[in-house]
Protein backbone atom coordinates (compact mmCIF):
# COMPACT_ATOMS: atom_id res chain seq x y z
CA UNK A 1 0.00 0.00 0.00
CA UNK A 2 1.09 3.42 -0.50
CA UNK A 3 2.01 5.25 2.22
CA UNK A 4 2.17 9.37 2.20
CA UNK A 5 4.51 11.42 3.92
CA UNK A 6 5.08 15.31 4.72
CA UNK A 7 7.76 17.32 3.08
CA UNK A 8 8.84 19.04 6.52
CA UNK A 9 9.13 15.15 8.25
CA UNK A 10 10.29 11.78 6.81
CA UNK A 11 8.85 9.94 10.42
CA UNK A 12 5.48 9.61 9.83
CA UNK A 13 3.52 7.94 7.45
CA UNK A 14 -0.65 8.14 6.34
CA UNK A 15 -2.63 6.44 3.55
CA UNK A 16 -3.36 8.05 0.56
CA UNK A 17 -7.18 9.21 2.22
CA UNK A 18 -6.19 10.71 4.80
CA UNK A 19 -3.38 12.84 2.78
CA UNK A 20 -6.70 13.58 0.52
CA UNK A 21 -8.65 14.79 3.63
CA UNK A 22 -6.13 16.49 5.38
CA UNK A 23 -5.27 18.44 2.52
CA UNK A 24 -2.06 20.31 4.03
CA UNK A 25 0.28 18.52 6.56
CA UNK A 26 -0.25 19.53 10.06
CA UNK A 27 3.61 20.93 9.86
CA UNK A 28 2.75 22.83 6.90
CA UNK A 29 4.21 20.23 4.06
CA UNK A 30 3.27 18.98 1.35
CA UNK A 31 2.16 15.01 0.94
CA UNK A 32 4.21 13.12 -1.16
CA UNK A 33 4.32 9.28 -1.34
CA UNK A 34 6.94 7.79 0.62
CA UNK A 35 8.57 5.39 -1.96
CA UNK A 36 8.01 7.25 -5.80
CA UNK A 37 9.35 4.09 -7.19
CA UNK A 38 6.57 1.92 -5.82
CA UNK A 39 3.93 3.88 -8.54
CA UNK A 40 5.89 2.93 -11.92
CA UNK A 41 3.71 1.97 -14.05
CA UNK A 42 3.42 0.35 -17.61
CA UNK A 43 2.62 3.20 -20.03
CA UNK A 44 2.22 0.54 -22.76
CA UNK A 45 -0.20 -0.78 -20.92
CA UNK A 46 -2.24 2.51 -19.47
CA UNK A 47 -1.60 4.11 -23.08
CA UNK A 48 -4.29 1.36 -24.40
CA UNK A 49 -7.06 2.48 -22.49
CA UNK A 50 -10.07 5.04 -22.71
CA UNK A 51 -9.91 8.26 -20.27
CA UNK A 52 -11.49 6.62 -17.14
CA UNK A 53 -9.52 3.40 -17.54
CA UNK A 54 -6.54 4.82 -17.57
CA UNK A 55 -7.79 7.32 -15.12
CA UNK A 56 -8.80 4.10 -12.77
CA UNK A 57 -5.34 2.83 -13.30
CA UNK A 58 -3.86 5.90 -12.08
CA UNK A 59 -5.72 6.57 -9.04
CA UNK A 60 -5.25 2.60 -8.31
CA UNK A 61 -1.52 3.09 -7.82
CA UNK A 62 -1.72 6.56 -5.94
CA UNK A 63 -4.51 6.11 -3.69
CA UNK A 64 -4.16 2.07 -3.17
CA UNK A 65 -6.29 2.06 0.04
CA UNK A 66 -9.52 2.67 -2.07
CA UNK A 67 -10.35 -0.26 -3.64
CA UNK A 68 -11.69 -1.28 -7.26
CA UNK A 69 -15.09 -0.87 -6.57
CA UNK A 70 -14.77 2.71 -5.19
CA UNK A 71 -12.47 4.32 -7.69
CA UNK A 72 -14.75 2.25 -10.38
CA UNK A 73 -17.57 4.55 -9.21
CA UNK A 74 -15.69 7.80 -8.20
CA UNK A 75 -14.60 7.96 -11.79
CA UNK A 76 -17.60 6.80 -13.48
CA UNK A 77 -19.67 9.57 -11.23
CA UNK A 78 -17.16 12.11 -12.20
CA UNK A 79 -16.80 11.98 -16.09
CA UNK A 80 -19.46 10.47 -17.22
CA UNK A 81 -21.99 12.72 -18.79
CA UNK A 82 -20.01 15.93 -17.44
CA UNK A 83 -17.80 16.81 -20.09
CA UNK A 84 -18.64 17.84 -23.46
CA UNK A 85 -16.34 15.52 -25.27
CA UNK A 86 -15.83 11.88 -25.13
CA UNK A 87 -12.20 12.33 -25.05
CA UNK A 88 -12.30 14.51 -21.81
CA UNK A 89 -9.10 16.10 -22.91
CA UNK A 90 -9.18 15.86 -26.72
CA UNK A 91 -5.57 16.87 -28.33
CA UNK A 92 -6.02 19.29 -31.21
CA UNK A 93 -3.57 20.02 -33.81
CA UNK A 94 -2.60 23.60 -34.84
CA UNK A 95 0.04 23.97 -37.44
CA UNK A 96 2.82 22.43 -36.16
CA UNK A 97 1.81 22.18 -32.68
CA UNK A 98 -1.00 20.25 -30.26
CA UNK A 99 -2.95 21.70 -27.90
CA UNK A 100 -4.46 19.37 -25.08
CA UNK A 101 -8.25 20.81 -24.22
CA UNK A 102 -8.76 21.02 -20.93
CA UNK A 103 -11.89 23.20 -20.98
CA UNK A 104 -14.85 20.88 -21.76
CA UNK A 105 -15.81 20.70 -18.10
CA UNK A 106 -18.50 22.02 -16.41
CA UNK A 107 -17.03 25.01 -16.24
CA UNK A 108 -14.32 25.37 -18.89
CA UNK A 109 -11.39 25.68 -16.29
CA UNK A 110 -9.16 22.64 -16.53
CA UNK A 111 -9.09 22.50 -13.30
CA UNK A 112 -12.71 20.88 -13.34
CA UNK A 113 -10.47 17.58 -14.61
CA UNK A 114 -9.83 16.81 -10.81
CA UNK A 115 -12.30 18.88 -9.15
CA UNK A 116 -14.77 16.47 -10.28
CA UNK A 117 -12.86 14.09 -8.53
CA UNK A 118 -11.59 15.06 -5.47
CA UNK A 119 -15.02 15.81 -4.03
CA UNK A 120 -15.95 12.47 -4.18
CA UNK A 121 -12.67 10.43 -3.17
CA UNK A 122 -13.19 12.96 0.15
CA UNK A 123 -16.67 11.22 0.07
CA UNK A 124 -15.44 7.95 0.88
CA UNK A 125 -12.99 9.02 3.25
CA UNK A 126 -13.25 8.64 7.39
CA UNK A 127 -11.38 11.61 9.62
CA UNK A 128 -8.08 10.47 11.02
CA UNK A 129 -9.84 10.26 14.49
CA UNK A 130 -12.28 7.80 12.83
CA UNK A 131 -15.22 10.07 13.83
CA UNK A 132 -17.76 9.50 11.28
CA UNK A 133 -19.82 12.68 12.18
CA UNK A 134 -16.62 15.21 11.47
CA UNK A 135 -17.51 17.70 8.84
CA UNK A 136 -15.22 18.92 6.32
CA UNK A 137 -14.71 22.96 5.56
CA UNK A 138 -12.91 23.08 2.09
CA UNK A 139 -10.74 26.22 2.44
CA UNK A 140 -9.40 27.86 -0.94
CA UNK A 141 -7.84 30.53 -2.62
CA UNK A 142 -8.00 31.21 -6.70
CA UNK A 143 -7.06 33.38 -9.11
CA UNK A 144 -10.10 32.75 -11.00
CA UNK A 145 -10.19 29.21 -12.36
CA UNK A 146 -9.75 26.64 -9.14
CA UNK A 147 -13.07 28.98 -7.24
CA UNK A 148 -15.84 28.09 -9.74
CA UNK A 149 -14.71 24.44 -10.44
CA UNK A 150 -13.99 23.48 -6.48
CA UNK A 151 -17.12 25.29 -5.73
CA UNK A 152 -19.10 23.54 -8.85
CA UNK A 153 -17.65 20.31 -7.59
CA UNK A 154 -18.54 20.64 -3.75
CA UNK A 155 -21.99 21.90 -4.06
CA UNK A 156 -24.06 20.55 -1.80
CA UNK A 157 -21.55 17.15 -1.22
CA UNK A 158 -22.88 16.00 2.14
CA UNK A 159 -20.89 16.43 5.32
CA UNK A 160 -18.38 19.19 3.22
CA UNK A 161 -18.45 23.04 3.46
CA UNK A 162 -16.39 25.41 1.31
CA UNK A 163 -15.20 28.77 1.06
CA UNK A 164 -13.23 30.32 -1.49
CA UNK A 165 -10.92 33.33 -1.06
CA UNK A 166 -10.64 35.50 -4.23
CA UNK A 167 -8.39 39.03 -4.98
CA UNK A 168 -11.32 41.31 -5.23
CA UNK A 169 -10.80 42.96 -8.63
CA UNK A 170 -8.40 41.09 -9.87
CA UNK A 171 -10.45 38.30 -11.53
CA UNK A 172 -12.06 38.59 -14.83
CA UNK A 173 -15.80 40.23 -14.38
CA UNK A 174 -16.83 36.62 -16.00
CA UNK A 175 -14.88 34.42 -12.99
CA UNK A 176 -16.55 36.75 -10.40
CA UNK A 177 -20.28 36.45 -11.30
CA UNK A 178 -19.36 32.36 -11.59
CA UNK A 179 -18.41 32.84 -8.62
CA UNK A 180 -20.47 34.55 -6.78
CA UNK A 181 -23.94 32.75 -8.23
CA UNK A 182 -22.92 29.40 -7.66
CA UNK A 183 -26.13 27.29 -6.00
CA UNK A 184 -25.47 25.38 -3.08
CA UNK A 185 -26.32 25.67 0.54
CA UNK A 186 -22.85 24.85 1.59
CA UNK A 187 -20.73 27.54 -0.55
CA UNK A 188 -19.66 30.81 0.21
CA UNK A 189 -17.34 33.24 -1.68
CA UNK A 190 -15.03 36.02 -0.15
CA UNK A 191 -12.68 38.74 -2.03
CA UNK A 192 -9.74 40.04 -0.66
CA UNK A 193 -8.02 42.99 -0.63
CA UNK A 194 -4.83 42.47 -2.42
CA UNK A 195 -3.66 39.62 -5.17
CA UNK A 196 -3.40 36.06 -5.18
CA UNK A 197 -0.55 36.08 -3.12
CA UNK A 198 -2.17 37.56 -0.01
CA UNK A 199 -5.40 35.39 -0.36
CA UNK A 200 -3.05 32.46 -0.73
CA UNK A 201 -1.00 33.32 2.17
CA UNK A 202 -3.66 33.73 4.26
CA UNK A 203 -5.61 30.50 3.47
CA UNK A 204 -1.86 29.05 4.94
CA UNK A 205 -2.20 31.22 7.89
CA UNK A 206 -5.86 29.58 8.32
CA UNK A 207 -4.27 26.27 8.18
CA UNK A 208 -1.27 26.79 10.43
CA UNK A 209 -3.58 28.23 13.22
CA UNK A 210 -3.72 25.41 15.86
CA UNK A 211 -5.41 27.61 18.25
CA UNK A 212 -8.43 27.57 15.53
CA UNK A 213 -7.96 23.80 14.47
CA UNK A 214 -8.65 23.11 18.02
CA UNK A 215 -11.57 25.62 18.27
CA UNK A 216 -13.44 23.83 15.04
CA UNK A 217 -12.36 20.41 16.48
CA UNK A 218 -14.69 21.28 18.93
CA UNK A 219 -17.41 21.48 16.85
CA UNK A 220 -16.42 18.75 14.81
CA UNK A 221 -15.08 20.14 12.09
CA UNK A 222 -11.59 19.41 10.12
CA UNK A 223 -9.67 21.87 7.64
CA UNK A 224 -8.84 20.75 4.20
CA UNK A 225 -8.01 22.18 0.76
CA UNK A 226 -9.02 22.01 -3.02
CA UNK A 227 -5.63 23.77 -4.22
CA UNK A 228 -2.85 21.91 -5.49
CA UNK A 229 -1.56 21.43 -2.60
CA UNK A 230 -4.10 18.93 -1.84
CA UNK A 231 -2.70 15.34 -3.34
CA UNK A 232 -6.40 14.48 -4.14
CA UNK A 233 -6.01 17.40 -6.88
CA UNK A 234 -2.80 16.73 -8.28
CA UNK A 235 -3.01 13.02 -8.90
CA UNK A 236 -6.02 13.39 -11.49
CA UNK A 237 -4.46 16.09 -13.38
CA UNK A 238 -1.28 13.35 -14.37
CA UNK A 239 -4.58 11.10 -16.08
CA UNK A 240 -4.43 13.76 -18.87
CA UNK A 241 -1.38 13.73 -20.12
CA UNK A 242 -1.10 9.90 -20.72
CA UNK A 243 -4.38 10.61 -22.55
CA UNK A 244 -2.60 13.15 -24.68
CA UNK A 245 0.46 10.46 -25.42
CA UNK A 246 -2.23 7.98 -26.48
CA UNK A 247 -3.89 10.33 -28.82
CA UNK A 248 -0.85 10.87 -30.83
CA UNK A 249 -0.24 7.70 -31.27
CA UNK A 250 -3.89 6.79 -32.59
CA UNK A 251 -3.15 9.80 -35.16
CA UNK A 252 0.17 8.25 -36.25
CA UNK A 253 1.83 11.83 -35.15
CA UNK A 254 4.58 9.74 -33.66
CA UNK A 255 5.62 5.77 -32.25
CA UNK A 256 5.75 4.29 -29.19
CA UNK A 257 8.49 5.15 -26.82
CA UNK A 258 9.16 8.20 -29.13
CA UNK A 259 9.78 11.30 -26.41
CA UNK A 260 7.45 14.17 -26.53
CA UNK A 261 7.87 17.74 -25.19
Amino acid sequence: MIKYLSTRDNTHTITSSQAIINGLAPDGGLYVPENPEDLKLDYHEVIQQDYPGMARTVFGKFFSDFDEETIEKVVSRSYTGKFSTEEITPLTKVEDAFVLELYHGPTCAFKDVALQILPRFMARTTPADGDADEKIMIVTATSGDTGKAALAGFADAPGVGITVFYPEGKVSRVQELQMSTQEGANVAVCGVRGNFDDAQTAVKQIFADRELAELLSAQGVMLSSANSINVGRLVPQVVYYFAAYAQLLRSGDISCGDEVE
